[in-house]
């Protein structure tokens, strides 16, 4: 990604404005509530999900201005520099968004979530991310009172795990998908994120008893060539194949390595990668057939495909992401709602108490925290976290599974909300 091209992006943000007259705007913007963003702009990861956030944001910073703002105010943005995988940085952006009195923070993701949490545990302005860790939400869970300000408004990373071998199952149920053994190999990545999707398929594949963990292959970051993983696969030969790792120009390495020399007739998991525009741009049509899944995105029925529509006409040319401009979008509304709700932003107290009292339907899903990880609901239930599954889609956040089809990110998974079913990939006789 050019690091450039994200700073303007960025600026263009901050530089949004409203169509009114200059002496009405001027009374608008004398008392705004200042939103902070936390947003890569120069980190060596993280830039493509964290711009797609920031746009989503900005999207809907700039409806929410044009139709008179919140309680009279206008919203604006506070975007400092992070790098996602720094503490120092972490702490300095989160720090900065403190010192500037932002009402709310929004950001989508940093991989040490504690750093973040602890930065605000005094200033205590609600704090939405899309982290996706359970590490996070178990220490909101343990000290309700420090972290009361903190909301992760998609699924944990173990639950990648728990949902995949029921994905499978209801792919082989449907008659789309007929394995060819009952054997998952899994290859992941050597961090604590990655390590807990694994340890979720181990146990639903131990619980469900429908598959077999067939092998587990390390690798080490950044992987400069997958030869050697692509040939254990087809040594191992295993009907279903997850590679748990999550950049997206390492998977598109991957993605043309293994198409030129596929395991045959096996059904290929990469991590969330190939949500990133990076990845179709570097892999094109040899990307057809593989999966990919999010925790969170704006789904494929009327109201995300108009949400799409007003993006790509804001934000001309491909579509960057399909996780976190609807991500972005849908927070900044859940904080108008609850601003409006608690009737004061400088109330942080009364404000994350609308946040919980108030489930949000937005583009990604009903966005749903009232519970002791103040993490969002999600859907289906597996069977481990009841307590954190909704009832179903629509009372919830899907978990999607998205394969990609005719360079389309299609949704096949859960079966509520698909948008298509799976096709058989161009590897399979």
């Amino acid at each position: 990604m050019d690091m450039r091209f994200t700073r303007r992006a960025v600026n263009a943000a901050l530089g949004a404005s409203i169509a009114m007259p200059w002496v009405a705007r001027a009374a608008f913007a004398q008392n705004p509530i200042l939103l902070g963003v936390p947003t890569a702009q120069t980190a060596p990861v993280g830039t493509a999900d964290h711009l797609d956030h920031l746009r989503g944001t900005q999207l809907a910073m700039e409806e929410i201005n044009s139709s008179g703002g919140i309680l009279g105010r206008e919203l604006k943005l506070f975007t400092p520099d992070v790098n996602p995988i720094i503490p120092e940085s972490i702490k300095q952006a989160f720090a900065a968004c403190v010192d500037a009195k932002v009402n709310a923070i929004s950001c989508a993701f940093v991989f040490i979530p504690i750093v973040a949490m602890d930065t605000t545990a005094k200033y205590k302005c609600p704090y939405l991310n899309g982290t996706a860790q359970r590490e996070q939400t178990e220490k909101i869970k343990e000290n309700p009172e420090k972290y009361s300000h903190v909301f992760q408004v998609d699924a944990s990373d173990l639950d990648y795990g728990w949902t995949y071998p029921l994905m499978l199952e209801e792919q082989e149920k449907s008659g789309l998908w007929t394995p060819k053994n009952r054997k998952i190999h899994i290859v992941q990545e050597q961090s604590g994120y990655a390590r807990s999707i694994t340890r979720g398929i181990v146990d639903q594949v131990k619980k469900r008893g429908n598959f077999e963990i067939a092998q587990i292959t390390d690798i080490q970051i950044p992987v400069q060539d997958w030869n050697p993983v692509v040939h254990e696969l087809r040594q191992v030969d295993a009907g279903a194949i997850f590679i748990n790792h999550w950049v997206a120009a390492e998977l598109a390495a991957f993605t043309k390595q293994f198409v030129a020399n596929p395991v045959k007739n096996s059904l290929v998991h990469l991590h969330y990668g190939p949500s990133q525009p990076e990845y179709l741009t570097l892999v094109g049509e040899a990307g057809n057939g593989f999966i990919w899944d999010s925790t969170i995105g704006h789904l494929q029925d009327e109201r995300g495909l108009a949400f799409e529509k007003k993006y790509r006409e804001r934000f001309p040319g491909p579509f960057p992401g399909a996780v976190y401009p609807g991500h972005g979008y849908d927070v900044a509304y859940l904080l108008k709602r609850a601003w409006e709700a608690a009737g004061d932003p400088e109330n942080f107290a009364a404000t994350a108490a609308a946040i919980r009292q108030n489930p949000t339907r937005g583009v990604c899903g009903t966005i749903n925290v009232n519970n002791p990880w103040q993490e969002a609901l999600h859907y289906p239930a597996n069977g481990f976290d009841d307590e954190l599954a909704a009832p179903s889609a629509e009372e919830g956040i899907p978990l999607l599974h998205i394969q990609i089809q005719d360079l389309e990110h299609k949704i096949v998974y859960p079966k509520e909300v698909a948008s298509a079913q799976l096709q058989l990939p161009p590897w399979w006789s």
